[in-house]
């Protein structure tokens, strides 16, 4: 065992290594519209500090976003009105549609080193949490499937992170919540302090991408659903402490959007970036020929596995995801918009979520599973 863990931390720091050896040769200026957008929003912060939740095109006074787009051969870059990713409100204001969650992260490096420190930040990240699931391995299966887990998901900090820079820092809040979800569910007294923490990262995670928002909702089903059940104090309680975790976390977004929009509810994207749910052969086929099906498959397998042999917390993790798969893919699916990365963010949850949930099983629960698996098994062979 000893060497087999040895082996597979080897392979997820030599895929690291790869990944860092490629991002520092990356290019802040590659010509897309995102990039240069989430660059702008850095240079408010490090210009004027929380004053750069405010957005507005007017504050381009040093003309930074103006050279970023000469840079890559926009031609109405003298137009507000025209410029990518900002949209006009009612107010008359032309504000950036993105929240401000990745480009606080950027303005934390120097101007013109940004993106590649971000990334090597959130793969670091992912890979000590892959480290620590081949660590917490006791058998050779569970090993074997935290390490091909762990090398996939530092592989993808590449592609398809790199798509848009608010997945990198989303992939890394995703690795960190599943964990803590699976060690809340370990424990016979679950900590109200853990679930609180989950309900940050995840409320945290909207300042990156909106949709993220949507991460939470297999918590508030898991812990919702039980509590209109027995009326139980207990469950209120950690409904309670998620919500408000969640609140705390996506509070700068909603500060933003009160700001810039006019209101906290209200959005910065334009009408042409909010599309009725409608579903769209051609775009669930787009998902079907996509790294993203392969990751879908995954999660739904897994979590079918576990539901079927799990037991106790592996299984409530289990019921968890089942929430967050159904409203998450629910939404992309009906969505016709297709990107390389939109239902990555809950997928890569949901495999976190449960593969800790497996390693962090106690040895009599998971021996018991594996006895009644076996059971299972034996009795489905013909006589």
């Amino acid at each position: 065992m000893k060497a087999a863990k040895l082996a597979f931390g080897l392979i997820c720091l030599a895929i690291l290594a790869s990944n860092i050896w490629t991002m520092s040769r990356w290019s802040e200026a590659r010509g897309v519209y995102d990039d240069i957008c989430y660059l702008r929003q850095a240079h408010l912060f490090q210009r004027f500090g929380a004053g750069g939740l405010d957005t507005n095109a007017i504050r381009d006074d040093d003309r930074y976003f103006e050279g970023k787009l000469k840079e890559i051969g926009f031609a109405e870059w003298r137009d507000p009105i025209r410029w990518p990713c900002h949209n006009p409100m009612r107010s008359g204001k032309v504000v950036l549609q993105y929240p401000p969650g990745t480009g606080f992260l950027l303005a934390l490096f120097s101007e013109g080193h940004q993106v590649v420190p971000l990334y090597i930040a959130a793969s670091l990240i992912v890979c000590g949490l892959a480290l620590s699931g081949i660590f917490l391995a006791r058998t050779l299966p569970s090993l074997v499937g935290a390490g091909l887990f762990g090398a996939l998901a530092v592989y993808l900090m590449i592609n398809p992170a790199k798509a848009s820079y608010s997945v990198a820092p989303t992939m890394a809040l995703c690795a960190v919540a599943g964990f803590l979800t699976a060690l809340w569910l370990a424990r016979d007294k679950r900590s109200i302090l853990l679930i609180a923490l989950t309900g940050l990262l995840l409320g945290a995670s909207v300042n990156f991408r909106l949709p993220n928002a949507l991460l939470a909702a297999g918590y508030f089903l898991f812990l919702g659903i039980p509590f209109l059940w027995t009326r139980s104090l207990a469950t209120f309680v950690q409904g309670l402490a998620f919500g408000a975790g969640v609140l705390v976390g996506m509070a700068p977004t909603l500060v933003a959007q009160a700001i810039n929009a006019g209101s906290a509810l209200a959005t910065t994207y334009g009408s042409a970036d909010v599309v009725a749910p409608a579903f769209d052969l051609a775009v669930f086929g787009q998902y079907l020929r996509d790294m993203q099906f392969v990751l879908i498959v995954l999660a739904i397998g897994a979590t079918a596995w576990l539901l079927r042999a799990g037991e106790g917390h592996v299984r409530q993790a289990a019921f968890v995801v089942v929430g967050n798969l159904v409203v998450n893919l629910g939404f992309f699916m009906s969505h016709p918009i297709f990107t390389p990365y939109y239902v990555v963010p809950i997928a890569m949850l949901s495999l976190w979520t449960l593969s800790f949930a497996r390693l962090l099983q106690p040895a009599e629960a998971r021996e018991a599973a594996l006895v009644r698996t076996d059971a299972a098994g034996l009795g489905a062979q013909p006589r």
